[in-house]
């Protein structure tokens, strides 16, 4: 097994902006594709952006045992992180870069500890968020509310994660991240 870099935030604190620009700059990093049970939003795609499951193949995982970690984020919305998916990648020789919500940030770095670095990105402020949330143009006024409503419990998960990082300055905060990962994975 080899080492895991989890970032969670807040939908809309520019987590998956920063992993995007790290894995440009940090060789060896290879994202961990989620598992969901909800429908693709604007270009997302299958195998790609996440693995798209029907309620029913969510389920169907779950009794299997095919899940590492997974959460119901949102009621009847479930994310999860598949074990093959952690295979295929530790058998290529990379490091495994999470973007999770933040209960499931949580649970891998109980489960793989210090071979698991955390990492919580924070909005600069709620107004802020729900401005991005709004600007992505990809959720309606109602489940943009409902995010919002979100981050004020997940912002309290960012005590429990090794890191966290404000993202006021996107380039500001994709510095900060690069150094702490590179020397993480120094060590």
């Amino acid at each position: 097994m080899g080492k895991l870099i989890i970032f969670s935030a807040p939908s809309g604190s520019g987590k998956t902006t920063i992993v995007r620009r790290i894995m440009q700059t940090i060789p060896g990093l290879e994202f961990s594709i989620s598992a969901t049970s909800r429908a693709p939003r604007g270009v997302e795609q299958h195998g790609h952006d996440y693995y798209f499951l029907s309620a029913e193949e969510f389920d169907r995982a779950i009794a299997e045992d095919s899940f590492v970690e997974w959460e119901e984020v949102y009621a009847g919305t479930k994310y999860g992180t598949l074990k093959s998916e952690l295979e295929r990648i530790w058998a290529q020789g990379h490091t495994i870069l999470f973007d999770v919500d933040v209960k499931g940030g949580v649970r891998l770095k109980s489960i793989f500890g210090d071979q698991a670095l955390s990492i919580f990105v924070m909005p600069p402020s709620i107004d802020e968020l729900r401005n991005r949330l709004v600007g992505r143009a990809t959720d309606s006024p109602e489940k943009i509310e409902q995010r919002v409503a979100k981050a004020a419990e997940e912002l309290s998960y960012a005590p429990q994660f090794d890191k966290t990082v404000v993202n006021d300055n996107l380039d500001a905060a994709v510095a900060e991240v690069e150094q702490i990962v590179t020397t993480f994975l120094a060590d």
